[in-house]
């Protein structure tokens, strides 16, 4: 097996185009079509865990967070991403890092926090807008079935919980091919009318080009009328954050110290209890604060996240209680995440989870 098919796995979990601009996921070092040995699967790519991988016969380093965020202009070893890019490509190994692209995908890593915590009914916190696109093409009404069909196999027609959502109107076709056509109904030179369906179907942009593809051969006609439309509507299924809640209604230290057990953290940096029971929870992995206001606005009770600043607490201003768990502690079950759901689409490889604690921050 390549490199290349873990990755292909990885982002079809997580398409590349959900990453937040400032981001870098994706390969950062090494060859897609190198011969995988077998993946270390981090958090963060440090000097340490490529001295694992190279100690476990791991060719590839899966991690969350890019050890490239902004431009090398130098590769002298003068600090820990230098050092750590210089091992990696001495002994061939390549590093490829996931990261908020998993942040935003709906069963990523905020659905993993949410499920330790227990929480049910889950939707995403702010969806993105803008993702989606919607395809019209017009098809003759004996195919119209057939090319739906297709469509919606390819990744076309998700809306919500819902699939298979499209929506047909009848009207007529007119065309007239030239000396160089061979109509599929109607001879060249002629003007034709056909009674014709126009399919309507929405998709997320990242699969453009593989639902043009099942257009085109479901199609009849040799050259096909559509359309592609952005659209502003929201995302249901990516996005930042999570809203969910508990089955039962929950003393607010006591949720506080099931979260500090489930979560394993040392310590839980909050706001001043509000006296009132916990039932809607808002969490993000890794550092939220951009979304207090939603998850105030969807009257959350608590808001799980890391890295809220000093003065981000008053913002909480008694509408929410604000805990933050730590950056690391936030994330750390991403490990697992992926190593489930790659064993799940290759039960033939098993990636190792690394041994070395990547957490920058010490607790007395």
């Amino acid at each position: 097996m390549k490199i290349s098919q873990i990755i292909k796995h990885l982002e079809e979990f997580a398409p590349p185009s959900y990453q937040e601009n400032y981001d870098n996921s994706g390969l950062l070092v090494g060859n897609p079509e190198t011969e995988l040995s077998n993946a270390l699967i981090c958090l963060d790519s440090t000097e340490a865990v490529i001295d694992e991988a190279i100690e476990r016969g791991c060719n590839l380093v899966i991690a969350h967070h890019p050890i490239i965020f902004s431009g090398l202009k130098k590769l002298n070893g003068k600090n820990y991403v230098e050092r750590t890019i210089i091992k990696a490509i001495q002994n061939n190994i390549a590093i490829y890092a996931i990261h908020t692209n998993l942040d935003n995908v709906k069963a990523g890593v905020n659905a993993e926090i949410a499920e330790r915590l227990g929480l049910i009914n889950l939707r995403i916190l702010r969806p993105k807008s803008g993702d989606l696109k919607k395809l019209a093409v017009f098809c003759p009404e004996e195919q119209a079935g057939n090319l739906q069909f297709a469509l919606c196999e390819a990744g076309a027609g998700n809306i919500g919980n819902y699939d298979q959502c499209s929506f047909s109107s009848a009207g007529i076709g007119t065309f007239r091919g030239n000396e160089n056509t061979n109509p599929f109904v109607g001879k060249r030179g002629e003007i034709h009318n056909k009674s014709e369906i126009k399919i309507e179907v929405v998709f997320p942009s990242y699969l453009q080009s593989v639902i043009l593809e099942a257009m085109k051969k479901n199609h009849p006609y040799e050259e096909i009328a559509f359309d592609i439309y952005s659209l502003d509507n929201q995302n249901t299924h990516v996005g930042s954050g999570m809203l969910g809640e508990l089955d039962m209604e929950e003393n607010e230290m006591e949720f506080l110290q099931k979260v500090k057990i489930h979560l394993k953290t040392k310590c839980i940096r909050h706001t001043a209890l509000s006296g009132k029971p916990i039932k809607k929870v808002a969490v993000c992995g890794g550092s939220g604060s951009f979304l207090l206001k939603d998850a105030i606005q969807a009257k959350a009770d608590i808001f799980i996240t890391a890295d809220f600043k000093y003065h981000e607490f008053f913002d909480a201003e008694n509408r929410i209680v604000i805990a933050d768990v730590g950056h690391y502690e936030s994330e750390q079950f991403t490990k697992e995440l992926l190593r489930d759901f790659l064993i799940q689409k290759t039960p033939t490889f098993a990636p190792f989870l690394t041994k070395v604690d990547t957490n920058p921050v010490n607790y007395i």
